[in-house]
């Protein structure tokens, strides 16, 4: 007769680990393809005016942003306490808006040159004088597609 051995059921059977790097890594691949990063560091007050009549853009790729705004703490020793604008990841003058917007323009293809959009992402306490002077720039530009960014406004509850 045949003799049986008894497991020996002292502790748990270890755990295969021999493919929790491929898992590990193809997760990581994974959300390095589908984050977008952050494009430019904003060094300018961003309280968005609030709108009643929002879209939003089909494309965003073809968005070229300005902020305008007074500089944040940190940066007002620097540039001071007035009204700056923001191009790219740096404070810029109104005379640099032309150069800003032909680099634009070069890093596009020529279909997609016509569809570029410059949005204004202004602060709500810059005056508007601020703004009639960055977009008569931009339209000595040729940038005529001109959007205004803006948060929701608030539904008012009774």
């Amino acid at each position: 007769m045949a003799k049986f051995a008894k497991k020996n059921e002292d502790g748990v059977p270890q755990m295969n680990t021999s493919s929790m790097s491929d898992i590990i890594f193809m997760f990581l691949f994974f959300f390095m393809v589908i984050s977008n990063m952050r494009e430019s560091t904003v060094m300018v007050q961003q309280k968005l005016p609030q709108a009643s009549e929002i879209q939003k853009l089909e494309q965003k790729s073809l968005v070229s942003y300005i902020y305008i705004g007074s500089p944040l703490k940190e940066n007002q020793k620097k540039y001071g306490t007035s009204t700056r604008i923001q191009l790219n990841d740096q404070i810029s003058d109104i005379s640099d808006i032309p150069a800003f917007v032909e680099a634009e323009r070069a890093q596009r293809d020529e279909a997609e040159r016509a569809l570029l959009t410059t949005t204004l992402k202004s602060d709500k306490d810059v005056k508007m004088g601020d703004i009639t002077d960055v977009k008569q720039e931009l339209r000595k530009s040729g940038a005529l597609r001109i959007m205004y960014a803006a948060g929701k406004k608030a539904k008012a509850s009774y």
